[in-house]
């Protein structure tokens, strides 16, 4: 578009300042129909990936995996970031277990106890505004568990079209209470951290 709006300029002989005028206001519209459309940017969800790690209170972590069912990214024609995530809770994998440990860790985190799959499968994650500082995005949006929204703010860095997110969020804030220290006392060793950290890496499709 903008090559053939260059040749229209180089190669018409322009007669009258009339005719100026006719041409400046073609390229004009021509250039802010470009440049005025959104990015639509939609992730390959098997490609795409979420990391998440727990820890207690003496620093002893477990960490896993989730899939997603739904990613994409919109860019306003301002730059400004909007969005939509949907992941899976039932795809809740243990990575630093095996056998018994592994089958009996993952059950109980879909139980009641923590994220209660079997009544609240889905958790969400919708990208609300946006501000570009330096190499990464400032992203603020409202993430969904068990029902219960509530506002979270993270950073989300650009590599072409791939992002890569870095985000911690308080999982007494969606009511998953076991060994919160928010709800129990006197836990000791037993406590669990309710800041659960997320890295996530979204591939383009």
């Amino acid at each position: 578009m903008l090559l053939y709006v260059t040749k229209l300029i180089i190669f018409v002989k322009l007669k009258n300042n009339k005719m100026k005028k006719i041409i400046f206001k073609v390229i004009i519209i021509l250039l802010f129909t470009q440049f005025s459309k959104a990015q639509n940017i939609t992730f390959d969800i098997d490609k795409s990936s979420i990391i998440w790690t727990g820890k207690n209170i003496v620093n002893k972590s477990h960490y896993g995996s989730l899939s997603f069912v739904e990613a994409d990214i919109k860019f306003d024609n301002s730059g400004d970031i909007s969005g939509f995530f949907k992941v899976d809770l039932n795809s809740l994998n243990v990575l630093d277990l095996q056998g018994d440990w592994k089958k009996n860790l993952e059950g109980h985190l879909k139980s009641d106890d923590f994220f209660a799959v079997d009544k609240f499968r889905y958790a969400t994650l919708e990208l609300l505004s946006s501000s570009l500082n330096d190499d990464y995005y400032l992203v603020e949006g409202n993430l969904t568990i068990k029902g219960i929204t509530k506002s979270v703010s993270f950073k989300m860095y650009k590599n072409d079209n791939n992002f890569k997110v870095s985000m911690v969020f308080d999982r007494s804030d969606f009511n998953v209470k076991y060994g919160s220290g928010k709800f129990f006392e006197n836990l000791g060793d037993n406590m669990i951290l309710d800041e659960v950290e997320l890295v996530i890496e979204l591939v383009k499709s």
